[in-house]
């Protein structure tokens, strides 16, 4: 069985685009894809422009990042991709690795 890909880039080969506290911005409207509990299949997660904070760093299929995004507005907490976020605002650099430079 072959796994389908949505692009051929492998994004593990490189650090995550993105850091944690990192503010970032839906390029896109996203809908359950029946991961999300508590909400029926297809139902709106976030809209394309709502803001959140990246809290998680994760992968999929040994291909992609996956950016857990705390959105503000809603409190939910989505899984998404690289192509799907842009950034606002970067953490300091003095906050980078915890330190309080």
């Amino acid at each position: 069985m072959k796994i389908s890909r949505d692009s051929d880039v492998v994004e593990l080969d490189g650090p995550p685009a993105f850091e944690y506290g990192e503010k970032v911005r839906s390029l896109k409207n996203i809908r359950n894809d029946g991961t999300f509990p508590g909400k029926e299949i297809g139902e709106p997660l976030c809209k394309k422009g709502e803001e959140g904070y990246v809290v998680s760093i994760g992968t999929f299929l040994q291909q992609f990042y996956i950016y857990g995004v705390e959105f503000i507005s809603s409190g939910y907490r989505v899984g998404m991709k690289r192509k799907e976020l842009e950034l606002v605002e970067a953490v300091p650099e003095r906050f980078r690795d915890g330190g309080l430079a």
